[in-house]
């Protein structure tokens, strides 16, 4: 367990972990990335899909372009007037092992024992794949042997 502290070492305005929540750490923008991973990249079918107010919607892909996590670009239906989609960059793609831990904690603190729609296994032995750390190396690190340091 962590010792209680009155307050955290590193102030908000220099946290990159408070940075990236301010990214994309709201409900909204975390379903439209869960979306995004799973595909989706039309507006309408976000908007369908996540029953998000359009004006919400336009102002957190907006928000998510700013920041570099998705692109917009655009595409053309034949017969319709060109429209935009917004596509993962790679700083969006590389959020993926994040929400996939993210939806591990859900399987393992919020489904209740119910059996969670998706799986996560390695393509050839079929074992399941679990988040953790590994070092430079490539070997897995336990919390207990990492150390954290505060850059000072």
């Amino acid at each position: 367990m962590t010792p209680r502290a009155p307050r955290s070492p590193v102030p908000l305005e220099i946290c990159h972990l408070a940075k990236a929540i301010e990214a994309i750490g709201d409900r909204w923008t975390l379903l439209i990335l869960r979306s995004s991973l799973f595909g989706v990249r039309r507006f309408d079918d976000y908007q369908k899909e996540l029953g998000v107010p359009r004006t919400v919607l336009s102002g957190r892909l907006s928000k998510l372009v700013k920041a570099g996590v998705m692109a917009k670009q655009s595409y053309k239906e034949e017969g319709k007037r060109a429209r935009p989609e917004y596509v993962l960059t790679e700083a969006g793609e590389a959020l993926r092992p994040v929400l996939m831990a993210l939806t591990q904690w859900g399987d393992d603190w919020l489904s209740k024992g119910a059996t969670p729609p998706i799986s996560f296994t390695h393509a050839k032995s079929r074992q399941r794949v679990r988040p953790g750390f590994v070092d430079e190396d490539g070997k897995e690190t336990t919390l207990s042997e990492m150390r954290i340091s505060l850059r000072r």
